[in-house]
């Protein structure tokens, strides 16, 4: 038996959002709270000016929540218009190491450019600096039973 959720058990679709202002981009921060991936699974693509994720997020948005256990679904976390990335705590490339994303936050410096910050569990942190924030979420796969069979908690 295949214990995966379907987008269409719950009568939803996957997500295909963009962000051009920060709070566009609060949104897409709260739907990847709590993401995990591995080290290995982010790019910055120099050349192109994009650096991307590739994320195990939950779905928070899912309206079925309490008609099954909590899922998660891969997906695809874009920031366009990026010249350049920093670091710290983050070990680059490292399959072994899963990292979780808390929080995504924009600060404009000169309009329309300004710091991209990714907040990671652990102290870690990534920094764009972007000449124009345009950020994408695309889930790419079907959604799947969470491994710990619940949804992360955060102290108060």
């Amino acid at each position: 038996m295949n214990d995966d959720a379907r987008f269409e058990d719950g009568g939803e679709a996957p997500l295909n959002l963009g962000a051009l202002d920060a709070d566009d981009l609060t949104i897409i921060s709260t739907l990847v709270q709590d993401a995990v991936f591995p080290a290995s699974e982010m790019r910055w693509l120099k050349r192109e000016g994009r650096f991307a994720l590739l994320l195990n997020r939950m779905r928070w948005e899912d309206a079925g929540a309490n008609r099954h256990v909590p899922e998660r679904v891969q997906s695809v976390l874009v920031f366009s218009n990026v010249q350049a990335v920093a670091s710290q705590g983050v070990p680059k490339g490292d399959a072994d190491t899963v990292l979780s994303l808390l929080h995504i936050a924009f600060d404009e410096s000169e309009s329309p450019s300004g710091q991209v910050a990714l907040t990671l569990a652990g102290d870690g942190a990534i920094r764009l600096t972007v000449e124009a924030l345009d950020v994408t979420l695309k889930d790419v796969t079907r959604p799947y039973v969470a491994p710990s069979k619940k949804r992360p908690t955060h102290p108060d």
